[in-house]
């Protein structure tokens, strides 16, 4: 998979967003911005994506996210749970259609928090449709991880927009 791929499932997702006039808004953490920069290739894309931001901090999170203090506590990165909570904080936040989220550890190495390196999960939250779904890649090879968290995230936002 290449970032070309990502682009391919972006259009597919944008031109959908596009066609019925709704608005999203993204938050990438382990996926670096591919999730967004997958959508914003295609040409066009402002007119359904609002914004969003890469969350790698706590206080990263507080500015995208726009949340109170300790109504995150108790969430662990790359979990499902976790993830739906950003996707509902960054739609909300843009007051958006959609909203999506991925948040994981690409590796190599240790996460801080103990997370599996290869281990992402990814959200999404629309119009009757709230979905989160984990990916294990079982390695640490870091772009090779972000391209698959990407895929994930995307393949779940098309899987939502089909629903």
């Amino acid at each position: 998979m290449t970032f070309e791929d990502l682009t391919l499932l972006g259009t597919e997702a944008g031109t959908v967003l596009k066609a019925r006039g709704q608005s999203l808004a993204v938050v990438d953490g382990a996926t670096g911005g591919l999730i967004s920069a997958a959508l914003l290739a295609m040409p066009g894309a402002s007119a359904f994506y609002r914004g969003g931001g890469v969350i790698y901090t706590i206080k990263g999170r507080r500015i995208v996210l726009g949340h109170e203090p300790g109504s995150l506590r108790g969430l662990t990165s790359a979990t499902e749970a976790y993830a739906l909570a950003q996707a509902r904080l960054i739609r909300a936040r843009y007051e958006t259609v959609w909203g999506m989220a991925e948040t994981g550890a690409a590796g190599p190495g240790v996460h801080p928090l103990g997370v599996a390196s290869g281990t992402s999960a990814a959200a999404v939250v629309g119009p009757g449709f709230e979905a989160a779904m984990i990916v294990e890649t079982g390695h640490d090879n870091r772009l090779a991880n972000m391209i698959a968290f990407t895929h994930n995230a995307l393949e779940l936002l098309k899987t939502g927009l089909s629903s």
